[in-house]
């Protein structure tokens, strides 16, 4: 039962940075339609955004690492990930919206391409520490919690896991509570009823571009919290389970990606913990096969009639 347990919270730190990028790919596609291939590399520009601002942060608040300057380097990642999530939907996608979806398809596998080269051009192909921005240990439960109280629990994941639920929580404000949202759900349903509505098609998909790509910045973020080695091609592996994730979920059901996230991080944990980490991979993606086979719409999601 403890291993079980343990799993189960293994499972639930990774399941929630899948759901954090997961959630990227759902918006875009509920907004424009197509999957966004370069969005598993902004996760990786997240976490370098991380490392570069690290240092010069957590100076501000003293020498070692705090919890103001680590809230400080998430909050830094996030604002240049919107920001190159924007530049991207406006050099890259904007112009080509009126076109077929395959080009704008290939289009994203050349902006994801160019960033994991890029990526290696600028920050170099080795892997690199992530500075420290807590002091991670093993919590101590109490000793009358029965199975739980021989968990290892460590600071890094109850950090992780409080910190995407915050996100989601204000990312469910933001979507069904403001203007924004409304426009974002009116163009998701009807994009020319909502134009003829008086709704901003640029603004909207530049605000979720930027809004996916804040929260995947902010899981390249958490997760180096929690495995402490970023690269330029982190983001491939990444991507793919959280796209995959959002495929189980139903792509474009918000709702949908979070369980999705959750469940392939489930998923994965009690792999690696009964099995082998060697099938990890190989089960997840036989995941996906299996949805697209037997559920194409998804655990949640629901399947649309288009007239021919």
């Amino acid at each position: 039962m403890t291993e079980f347990l343990q799993q189960l919270v293994n499972g639930l730190a990774q399941g929630g940075i899948y759901a954090l990028i997961a959630l990227g790919y759902t918006m875009i596609y509920g907004v424009l339609r197509f999957i966004n291939f370069a969005h598993g590399d902004i996760f990786m520009l997240g976490a370098f955004a991380g490392f570069y601002l690290a240092p010069a942060t957590l100076k501000l608040f003293g020498a070692g690492p705090s919890y103001a300057g680590a809230a400080l380097v998430l909050l830094g990642a996030m604002a240049l990930c919107a920001l190159i999530g924007i530049v991207i939907e406006r050099l890259c996608y904007r112009p080509l919206r009126d076109r077929p979806r395959i080009t704008a398809l290939i289009t994203a596998i050349g902006v994801s391409l160019l960033l994991e080269n890029g990526g290696q051009l600028l920050f170099g192909a080795d892997p690199k520490s992530f500075p420290d921005l807590i002091v991670d240990r093993a919590l101590d439960l109490p000793a009358g919690w029965g199975p739980l109280s021989a968990l290892t629990i460590t600071l890094s994941q109850v950090l992780v896991l409080g910190v995407t639920l915050l996100l989601l929580v204000a990312l469910r404000h933001v979507v069904n509570r403001t203007r924004t949202g409304l426009a974002m759900r009116a163009l998701s349903l009807n994009p020319t009823a909502a134009q003829l509505a008086g709704v901003n098609l640029d603004q909207v998909i530049m605000f979720t571009f930027g809004l996916g790509s804040a929260l995947a910045g902010a899981a390249g973020v958490l997760i180096s919290i929690q495995q402490p080695s970023i690269d330029p091609l982190m983001g491939i592996s990444a991507g793919l389970k959280a796209f995959i994730a959002a495929v189980l979920g139903g792509i474009g059901n918000l709702p949908g990606a979070v369980l999705g996230g959750v469940l392939i991080g489930l998923l994965e944990a009690l792999v690696v913990g009964y099995l082998s980490p060697t099938y990890r991979d190989p089960i997840v993606f036989a995941v996906l096969i299996l949805i697209l086979i037997f559920r194409p719409a998804g655990l949640l999601g629901t399947v649309q009639k288009e007239k021919v």
